[in-house]
């Protein structure tokens, strides 16, 4: 079987924070005195963004612990504060590092685990196109 597709690979790594959903960053303006502190992990996402990262995806738990921590489990009418989430962002190691390194204040104390991955790309090959007719000679 012929492929119509080739496939190449980069390297890029993964670093999942964890914490609890309920957790607050930083707030400043006087939209932070009005509205609360922002979400933790919104804001880490922002920051990914704003960094130029591939990917951040904030996910959230349904039973777990970290750090050490009791065991959480997910309330059935009412969200827990208190389970366990991450935030996972994709990149190359170096802007990984980088960017745990410029958001410190708000990742001080987080379990932060890295992973090694590989991206893989796939993109059409150029396939050379023949047409032909009943009584002609192949064009192309």
């Amino acid at each position: 079987m012929t492929s119509s597709h080739t496939m190449s690979a980069d390297e890029v790594g993964m670093v999942r924070i964890y914490m609890k959903p309920g957790e607050r960053g930083r707030g400043s303006g006087v939209k932070s005195l009005f509205a609360g502190r922002p979400q933790l992990y919104r804001q880490i996402v922002q920051a990914a963004k704003a960094a130029g990262l591939l990917n951040a995806v904030a996910h959230h738990g349904h039973y777990g612990y970290s750090n050490h921590g009791r065991i959480q489990d997910e309330g059935v009418e009412i969200a827990n504060p208190e389970l366990t989430m991450c935030v996972e962002l994709i990149g190359e190691r170096g802007q990984l590092e980088m960017f745990c390194k410029a958001q410190g204040a708000m990742l001080t104390n987080k379990v932060i685990i890295y992973k090694h991955l590989e991206r893989w790309r796939l993109e059409a090959s150029a396939v050379e196109a023949c047409e032909i007719i009943p009584g002609q000679e192949p064009v192309g």
